[in-house]
This record gives C-alpha cells, sequence and structure tokens, in this order.
C-alpha cells in the first residue's frame, strides 16, 4: 500500500511500522538499538511523509534535502525508513548488521541515500552545518538540512562549535530535531526531560527553538513547518520521547540500551503486528550546481633555485592559484589564515573562504560537509592543533570523504613558540588513517606542484608545511608524483642513505656536504610522500649502502622512520635501520637550536653517520 499524502492517524500507524521494523532488524541481527529508535519513530514518520524532499532513484540530485541521523546507533529507525519510502525491501531491512549487509551497525555511505558516516556522537551537527553552508554560500539551492540527533550528545563540545556556528552563519536551512528520551547508555542524561534547559542554551547562541511532545504527530507535523518557515537563524525542535516507547516491557526503563528487544513477537503484537506501508515522498525543487569543473587553465606559482620561501607560503599561493583554475575548490581557516597563508585564497575567491574561527572540530566537519556536496575542501590550522579534531578525521575516512588538510607550523623548526604550538604528532596521526594521503614537501617549487595534485585524490589527504623560509631546490619543470621521492645525493660509493623530508631534508644536504669532504658519501632522499612510500627507492637504497638513518622533524614513533621500516615489511631483507627525531619536550629557543637540541641538525646527522661508519668498519 502507498500512501501519496497521510492524514494523522495513518502518520501515528506509519510511526507504529517504523518501530516495529526497527524491533524486527535488532531481533535478527541479535544486536543493535531498537530502544533508541523507537523513541524517535513518530519524529521519523512525519518528517518523511510530509516534509521531507528527497528523490530515492536519484540521491544526486542537487536539489535533495540532506537528512543525517547522528545519533547513528538508532540505525534500525533509519533503515526502517528507507523501507516505508521504498528504497529497501523487506528482505534487505532484516540483513541488517549481517556480514556483507549495506546495512551496517551504524550507517555509512555504502547505501547512497547516506552522505557521511555517523555513530560517533557529536558529529552530526557540526557537518550538517558544513553541508548548509554549502547550500547557502555555494549551491545557492534550497534544500534543507536535517540533523536527527540524541540528547546525550549534547554534552559535546563539538555540538556547541557547531551550534555557535550555525547561529553566526544564519543557517535558516538547518534543521535540528533533538530526540530527548532522558536515557543515555548507562542511565539518566544530564538534564533528563529539562526541554527548557536546552532550550535556554541553544536561544542563547541565537537559535529558533520549539519545545513538542515528540510522540504527538500533529505536534511534530507543526514543528517541522515552523521550523522550514523560520527566515534568519537555525531551528532547534525539542522533543520530548520516551525510550522504548510503545512496549511495556521496555519503555522508559533503565538498562534496556543497546540489545534486542527480550520478546520480539510480544512487542511486535503490542505495537499492532508487521505493516508495509509507503510513503510517497515529497520531489525535490528542481536546481542546478553552480560550480564547473575545471574551468580554467592552472598556472602555478613560480620559485627560482635558490631563493628563500616557507612552504606556507607557496601553499597558500598554490591554493589560490586553484582556486582560479577550479571552481569547486574552496579553503577554510581556523583563524589562522595568515599564518597558513589561506589569507591569499581568502583574498582572490572570498566567496569560497570560509572562516571556522578556533574551533578545528568544526573546521574539519564543515570540511567533510561539504565535500558531501561535490566540493574540493582545503582546510588549514596550525598542525599541532589538528589532533584536537582527530575523531573527526578517523571518522572522514569511514566516510569515504575526500578532504585535503594542511598542518602548518610543523616541528621544532618553528623555534621560541615553545612546544604547544609545535606539531609533533601529526605525521603519526594521519598514517593511521585508512586511505589517508601524507604529503611533506621540503621546498616551495614541491610544495605548489603537490597541491593541486592532492585536489583529485581521494580519502584524507594531509600537507604539512613549515613555518621558516627555506631554500628553493627544485626548478619548475619537476614533477612530484605522489607515493615518490628524490635522490639529491648519490654516487656508487655511498656508504648510508640519509632519508629526511621538509627541513631536515636541507640539514641532511648539509651533512653530506661535509662528510663527502671527510671521504664519506651519504646518499640523501627527499621522501616528500610519507604516505605511499616510496618502497621502490628505498630498498635500492638498501641494497646499495646496507644502512638507511631516517631523520625528522617530529616524535620517532609513527612518522618518517616507521613508514621507512614498512618498506621492508614484505619479507625483504630489513637494513641497518637508524632513526633521528623529536625524543623530548622542547623548550623555547630558536629555530637552528631547537633542530640541534633535537638532534636533528646538520651537525647530528654528520656525527651519526660517522659512527655507523666506523661501526660498520669494524663490523667487517
Amino acid at each position: 500500500m502507498r500512501f501519496p499524502s497521510l492524514d494523522d492517524g495513518q502518520l501515528a500507524e506509519l510511526g507504529q511500522q517504523l518501530r516495529v521494523d526497527a524491533v524486527r532488524a535488532a531481533d535478527a541481527a541479535g544486536s543493535g538499538h531498537p530502544t533508541s529508535s523507537m523513541s524517535a519513530a513518530d519524529i521519523a514518520a512525519v518528517l518523511l511523509a510530509r516534509h521531507f524532499r528527497y528523490d530515492f532513484d536519484r540521491p544526486e540530485l542537487p536539489g535533495n534535502d540532506r537528512l543525517i541521523l547522528s545519533k547513528g546507533h538508532a540505525s534500525p529507525l533509519l533503515y526502517a525508513l528507507y523501507r516505508a519510502a521504498g528504497a529497501i525491501d523487506d528482505e534487505e531491512l532484516l540483513t541488517y548488521r549481517h556480514r556483507g549487509s549495506r546495512l551496517e551497525g551504524h550507517p555509512t555511505p555504502r547505501l547512497p541515500w547516506v552522505d557521511v558516516a555517523t555513530g560517533s556522537l557529536g558529529q552530526g551537527l557540526p557537518i550538517g552545518v558544513g553541508m548548509a553552508l554549502a547550500g547557502k554560500k555555494l549551491d545557492q539551492i534550497p534544500y534543507r538540512v536535517w540533523v536527527l540527533a540524541g540528547d546525550s550528545e549534547m554534552a559535546e563540545g563539538s555540538v556547541w562549535e557547531a551550534v555557535e556556528h550555525a547561529a553566526y552563519e544564519h543557517l535558516e536551512n538547518l534543521k535540528l530535531i533533538v530526540d530527548v528520551n532522558r536515557l543515555g547508555q548507562r542511565g539518566p542524561t544530564r538534564l533528563g526531560w529539562d526541554l527548557d534547559a536546552y532550550a535556554r542554551r541553544l536561544e542563547a547562541f541565537g537559535w529558533n527553538t520549539i519545545r513538542i511532545d515528540g510522540h504527538d504527530v500533529g505536534a511534530i507535523d507543526a514543528a517541522l513547518s515552523q521550523a522550514v518557515s523560520e527566515i534568519g537563524r537555525p531551528t532547534a525542535i525539542l522533543a520530548r520521547t520516551e525510550k522504548g516507547h510503545g512496549v511495556a516491557d521496555v519503555e522508559n526503563q533503565e538498562g534496556k540500551h543497546g540489545k534486542p528487544l527480550p520478546d520480539a513477537s510480544a512487542a511486535i503484537k503490542e505495537l499492532g503486528g508487521i505493516r508495509s506501508a509507503r510513503v510517497e515522498v515529497r520531489e525535490p525543487p528542481a536546481a542546478r550546481v553552480l560550480h564547473a569543473r575545471p574551468d580554467g587553465p592552472l598556472t602555478l606559482p613560480v620559485f627560482d633555485v635558490g631563493d628563500e620561501v616557507a612552504t606556507r607560503t607557496a601553499y597558500g599561493k598554490a591554493l589560490a592559484a586553484l582556486g582560479s583554475a577550479r571552481t569547486d575548490v574552496v579553503a577554510l581557516d581556523a583563524e589562522v589564515g595568515d599564518s597558513t597563508r589561506t589569507e591569499y585564497f581568502a583574498k582572490e575567491h572570498p566567496e569560497r573562504y570560509f572562516q571556522c574561527y578556533i574551533a578545528e572540530q568544526q573546521l574539519v566537519a564543515a570540511a567533510v560537509g561539504i565535500q558531501a556536496r561535490g566540493y574540493v575542501p582545503f582546510a588549514s590550522s596550525f598542525a599541532a592543533f589538528l589532533t584536537r579534531a582527530h575523531d573527526f578525521i578517523r571518522m572522514a575516512a569511514v566516510s569515504r570523504a575526500a578532504i585535503n588538510l594542511v598542518g602548518s607550523h610543523a616541528g621544532v623548526a618553528i623555534g621560541e613558540d615553545g612546544p604547544s604550538q609545535m606539531g609533533l604528532e601529526d605525521l603519526a596521526m594521519f598514517r593511521a588513517v585508512p586511505g589517508s594521503t601524507v604529503l611533506y614537501p621540503c621546498d616551495a617549487a614541491s610544495t605548489a606542484r603537490l597541491v593541486p595534485a592532492m585536489a583529485d585524490l581521494p580519502g584524507v589527504s594531509y600537507l604539512r608545511t613549515c613555518r621558516g623560509d627555506m631554500p628553493v631546490l627544485y626548478g619548475p619543470e619537476e614533477e612530484f608524483p605522489v607515493g615518490g621521492s628524490k635522490v639529491l645525493r648519490s654516487s656508487e660509493r655511498d656508504q648510508v642513505c640519509v632519508v629526511a623530508a621538509g627541513a631536515t631534508v636541507h640539514e641532511a644536504l648539509r651533512a653530506a656536504d661535509v662528510l663527502v669532504r671527510e671521504g664519506i658519501t651519504a646518499r640523501v632522499v627527499d621522501l616528500y610522500s610519507v604516505k605511499p612510500v616510496d618502497a621502490e627507492t628505498l630498498q635500492e637504497a638498501a641494497l646499495d649502502t646496507g644502512c638507511l638513518m631516517t631523520v625528522e622533524d617530529h616524535r620517532v614513533e609513527g612518522g618518517i622512520g616507521d613508514a621507512v621500516a614498512e618498506a621492508f615489511a614484505d619479507g625483504r631483507p630489513m637494513p641497518r635501520l637508524v632513526r633521528l627525531g623529536v625524543r623530548t619536550i622542547p623548550a623555547s629557543a630558536t629555530p637552528d637550536e631547537q633542530l640541534h637540541l633535537a638532534g636533528i641538525d646538520a651537525e647530528s646527522i654528520a656525527a651519526a653517520v660517522r659512527l655507523l661508519v666506523a661501526e660498520a668498519m669494524v663490523s667487517r
């Protein structure tokens, strides 16, 4: 049975159908969160039948509304909703959580109607802010972004970063629905059913709020209608609900979270039995995407060999040039654009520049939301501060999101600012992200070439840039393929290979020049691509020299040293590997002093090579 339009009684019946299907799915899986799904079933029913505009046969349509289930553990509800819309059938619904099923325990974009993965609480609204920004300022299409959140996740700081930013940007196309069912995983939430407390907090940031009974379909419909008509500010609907609503054995009871109902058959009977209603979902408004790709030639900045230029400066100029060539490229900043040099993009393309202020979780989340709408975001901050957004980066990979993150002020080489500003763990963090690309250029020319390469990469891409000026080593004709490296010093008599990246490449070259005058020849490799790593070049160097030395302005754990070691993890003979890196907590000092104290300057590299060569001669 298909309903083109439903009266209130039919809406209530649809809510019961969604509850039953959530119970059935979890029961078939033997796990899941049916009670969390049951509390929001009436909300989902009214949204689907009367307000959601979406073509499930064409999820790519730009005018489609967006729906983010921030409380991703309530996935049985989302899948029940898909069944009611005719997107999946009953057979697929009952494959929930089974191996090979698209219906995972928490939603992922394996389903074409899911834009982003959820389940790590507190992420749906920040990502929704990114989608709403794209709709209002980039697409200029009147689609609505609906975010269904749980009350427990309202304790997350990332939610309030999003709340503040949405109000600041006047995102009237963003609609938050909070399922206030009072109970979290282990017991009552902090605010329980105090809708007024939630409202006061949201209103203090400038939000429109509506408080309703979340099981009254008439009240839900009126609230959604009011939210749709609100202009100039985002709206939050605070819905008082009961966890497990409709089944006496679990309704509003502690200890029922995250498990199938004890007697599914009885619960289904109590809810009125299995139903198969189909809803005629409203068509989205006709719309077209404004950006086109590509729309012009790319003219990258050129730097003369020998000039002193910071890689962060080269990044900013290259990004501005890329923005001129491609209207799908956008830049996001965390109030450090004058340091990261994204200010160059802001001056040339202000309509595609987003200031997220000092809110790194919102910065990354906005990038994820914007890329879901077909754009290519570059989000920049200090490398040290991106670690704050690690969970968003991790979940971006689960979302199969293509985002570009740039961390400046990397390593001890920033100098006097001290350890709180030094990115020393970022390479390890980004290397651990599945499917990621990690780039660490040593000069302006290589940086400029790598920026447009990032724009076409899948997954999470990370570019590490340096604060200080460094000599340009490469001419404009050089190519820098992802996964490659550059051999800067080499001979048939090399006794050791020094592998470096970024600032330490220049220190390695200086050390090699000193050593050759002493009769010691050292190969020097610029490992600008840390992931994927150039295993072939490293393996050849190991065969030729028998010894590799990695030098990195980063912790020795998880960075270049580990990347090099993994090049021999397939059973190839492991050469002697010596790792130089930052092993202490630095204090304030000049950049040169910092490199020396960390043991990664030219003098330290030369001393370590001498020791290696001497030991090698003794061992022979």
